[in-house]
């Protein structure tokens, strides 16, 4: 009988000296683990285009608009109205509008979730920020912008990526995909604002992690994962998500190896004190700053 994902099996005895007995993994075990299909950017952004999220995202844009500590790190880090900016993972264009009111007239913005950019632009003409003169929304993927016409051949002074959106591209390696090609479509300079989550933003964290650790050292992590610090969950009324959290460690590494220079960061409960339909919306969350080098 196989209990457990491990099992014992003992060894016939080879001369007087049987053989040790150890841990194996039964063969259709191991079958079933490697054909689970792994989540990949189409698993998330068919995700993002179901009804539940489409909704959930767009109430958040319609009702929450920025928070307080985004508006005082985009005062802070883009104090320039007339800056051309670049938002990526737009969504419904919650952080596209808040920009907009805040009297930024060169923004572009995109997401690669088409159902969610119908919704930003039908926001957009809802407030009166469409048209030639207003935002320009596109579908695209922030790890193969140049496959956008739109954004390639442009240089902007300035990139969002917030609400966690870089860290809902599996694999760290197209993260940093997505991080280079910020990197190439904005000025030397250019500051670049986005969140993370934080593996370590609590004691309670740090524990449920270690025992993360333990399940992925013994290979009974959840299969779909694609690395450690993934997580894929659903809740009721939002759909379902795919989630990288990182340590403080990994983002600053991602930043150097793409060519940002790190300039700040600090959780958001240390920037701002934020309303509670805001805290019941999203997590505590980590902000970063970095400059084009």
């Amino acid at each position: 009988m196989w209990v457990g994902l491990y099992a014992r099996h003992s060894a016939e005895p080879v001369g007087d000296k049987p053989r040790p007995t150890t841990p194996t993994l039964p063969i259709f075990a191991l079958i079933a683990f490697f054909a689970v299909k792994k989540i990949s950017s189409d698993t998330v952004r068919a995700d993002f285009n179901d009804l539940l999220a489409v909704v959930h995202y767009t109430r958040a844009a319609h009702e929450l608009g920025l928070w307080k500590s985004e508006r005082t790190l985009i005062e802070r880090f883009l104090p320039d109205l007339n800056a051309s900016l670049l938002e990526a993972g737009c969504g419904a264009g919650r952080v596209t509008l808040g920009l907009w009111d805040m009297g930024y007239r060169h923004l572009t913005a995109f997401d690669f979730a088409e159902e969610l950019v119908d919704q930003a632009q039908s926001l957009a003409a809802e407030r009166e920020a469409d048209g030639p003169q207003g935002i320009t929304f596109l579908h695209a993927d922030a790890a193969a912008l140049d496959e956008c016409h739109a954004i390639r051949d442009v240089r902007f002074g300035g990139a969002l990526f917030m609400f966690n959106g870089l860290m809902q591209i599996p694999g760290r390696e197209r993260r940093r995909t997505a991080l280079r090609e910020l990197h190439r479509v904005c000025r030397p300079g250019a500051p670049l604002l986005f969140t993370t989550h934080d593996r370590d933003v609590s004691p309670t964290e740090r524990v449920l992690w270690r025992l993360e650790a333990a399940r992925w050292a013994r290979n009974e992590q959840d299969p779909r994962l694609v690395e450690f610090g993934d997580r894929y969950f659903e809740e009721a009324g939002t759909g379902r998500t795919f989630m990288h959290l990182p340590d403080r460690a990994e983002i600053l590494a991602d930043l150097a190896a793409t060519g940002w220079t790190h300039a700040f960061d600090a959780l958001r409960r240390e920037l701002a004190k934020e309303s509670a339909p805001v805290l019941a919306f999203s997590d505590e969350c980590r902000f970063w700053v970095a400059h084009r080098g």
